[in-house]
């Protein structure tokens, strides 16, 4: 047997920060020798909520460029653009055809920016979880890498494909895989540098709140410094009165390497004084790497657009593959 396939994506919407790396894309990395992967910048999702056309394509050539800069290997990954490859739209409507509408009034996400946007909520928002499901099965992904946020999302894909191949294919020939997920276990939720309590995120208002990866030293050592903290000395993991201090202490231990015992140790004794720096220091240093390979990608914009149209054709012979078997099942002419 082959090699399981993964399938996972980042929207083009600002850059990418901690959240996105320790959260994600590092566990895409440290994997994907074991997997055959494809990895997209979902920039249809992005257009969900209102954004600004005038950077949407180049924003999406960042986050491409980042994916490389943080280590994603062609040798074992393909990267590629969702909305250069057209069976992610028209999936997407044939899936739609048999989602019933209160399982996606029931998706948390959307009640939580439905709220936020009022009456200009559109309905590319309610139908976002949709498009994520066209997304994974038109790749019979096996694993989807997903945050804790996103595991709803995940069990409705999976309910989709229960009750399309219930209803569409024959019961030994199921036409779309059932997808699991791929949950990393350490730092899969790295909290805001504004509010221990809240996940470190993109839509936060305040950039002080996240720190991105290609902050420059000036920007990190800001961002550290003015971070919510308490008054009590001594760091300690897990309290659940100080929630800012097991995020700072966690980030330390991610971007450090070192184990939680060890950080523990080093850390009991400290005040914030002397931590912030430690902290800052250890940011940078981390960073430092992947913010050079990033300037490499991008001063060669046709090894970049070489990286995408190859993910592509890769990626659109399976999509269109399975988007055909979709459409015959559904009882589709074939056009002559």
């Amino acid at each position: 047997m082959g090699k399981q396939r993964v399938l996972s994506g980042v929207q083009p919407t600002g850059n990418l920060h901690l959240g996105n790396y320790l959260g994600a894309i590092r566990n895409w990395v440290e994997i994907q020798d074991q997997y055959d992967n494809y990895f997209c910048v979902v920039d249809l999702h992005a257009i969900t909520v209102p954004h600004n056309p005038a950077t949407l394509a180049a924003d999406t050539y960042n986050i491409a460029a980042l994916y490389l800069a943080c280590g994603i290997d062609l040798n074992h990954s393909n990267i590629f653009v969702q909305s250069h490859i057209s069976a992610h739209s028209e999936l997407t409507w044939l899936l739609n055809c048999i989602t019933p509408l209160n399982w996606l009034q029931d998706m948390i996400q959307f009640k939580e920016k439905a709220v936020k946007q009022g009456e200009n909520v559109g309905v590319g928002l309610l139908d976002y979880p949709v498009l994520m499901a066209a997304d994974i099965l038109l790749y019979q992904a096996d694993q989807v890498p997903v945050g804790e946020d996103q595991k709803q999302h995940l069990e409705l894909t999976r309910d989709i494909v229960n009750r399309f191949n219930h209803q569409f294919a024959q019961p030994d020939q199921p036409v779309l895989k059932l997808p699991a997920p791929l949950i990393r276990k350490e730092g899969a939720r790295v909290m805001s540098l504004t509010d221990g309590t809240r996940k470190m995120s993109k839509s936060d208002p305040s950039e002080l709140s996240r720190i991105n990866l290609l902050d420059t030293p000036e920007q990190i050592t800001n961002k550290i410094k003015r971070c919510k903290t308490d008054p009590v000395r001594g760091l300690t993991f897990d309290d659940p009165e100080r929630p800012e201090c097991n995020n700072l202490l966690t980030l330390y231990l991610l971007l450090s390497g070192k184990t939680k015992a060890e950080v523990a140790a080093e850390c009991q004794d400290m005040g914030w004084g002397q931590f912030k720096p430690l902290l800052t220091e250890t940011t940078i240093n981390a960073l430092k790497p992947m913010q050079e390979k990033y300037q490499a990608v991008m001063d060669d914009k046709g090894y970049l657009e070489s990286v995408l149209r190859d993910g592509r054709e890769k990626a659109e012979a399976i999509a269109n593959q399975t988007l055909s078997q979709v459409k015959a099942a559904l009882g589709f002419s074939v056009p002559v």
